[in-house]
């Protein structure tokens, strides 16, 4: 069964509940009744609840109700919001002035409503030192705790260790 609406010839059903063009209620009728009426009325008889019993049938003009569905369907995208995930990387053993820089770009990335995937590189010896990525992760979640919230807890996985920070929404305020 497809999501377009089925019209006019394609109402295979023996009987219908018809609504008619201006949204009053006919009744239960043959759909053959029902399809001479639509063309009396020069619209077509549109099926807008398929699942009812029997299905319920509307006397409109197609092309306007498609036309209709899709400016809703189109306003439904425009208003749903993208989340982006952007991502900084840092090193165990940062020098101060480098961190504020990267935690500045994080500040920035979550006032913009970005999530920030935060990770921190090992090499060598310092995968044996893993309370170091801890600890900085942790000292960077308070450092943005006014914009940012953790959204998920610190992970090591290989040779990073990682950490998802969300951004806090103005209403929650």
């Amino acid at each position: 069964m497809s999501a377009e609406a089925r019209i006019n010839e394609r109402i295979r059903v023996r009987e219908v509940r018809l609504v008619g063009p201006g949204g009053e209620q006919v009744g239960i009728v043959r759909t053959d009744d029902a399809r001479k009426l639509a063309y009396e009325a020069d619209l077509d008889l549109v099926e807008v609840a398929p699942k009812a019993k029997p299905p319920v049938c509307k006397i409109m003009d197609y092309g306007k109700y498609r036309y209709e569905q899709d400016q809703k369907a189109r306003a439904a995208r425009r208003n749903q919001q993208q989340t982006v995930v952007k991502e900084q990387k840092f090193r165990p053993k940062i020098d101060d002035h480098d961190y504020e820089t990267k935690k500045g770009n994080v500040v920035r990335f979550l006032e913009k409503g970005s999530k920030v995937k935060v990770t921190i590189m090992f090499r060598g010896r310092e995968q044996s030192r893993p309370e170091l990525g801890l600890n900085m992760l942790a000292r960077l979640a308070d450092d943005v705790a006014d914009v940012g919230t953790v959204q998920s807890k610190p992970k090591q996985d290989g040779r990073n260790m990682t950490m998802v920070l969300g951004p806090i929404r103005k209403g929650k305020k």
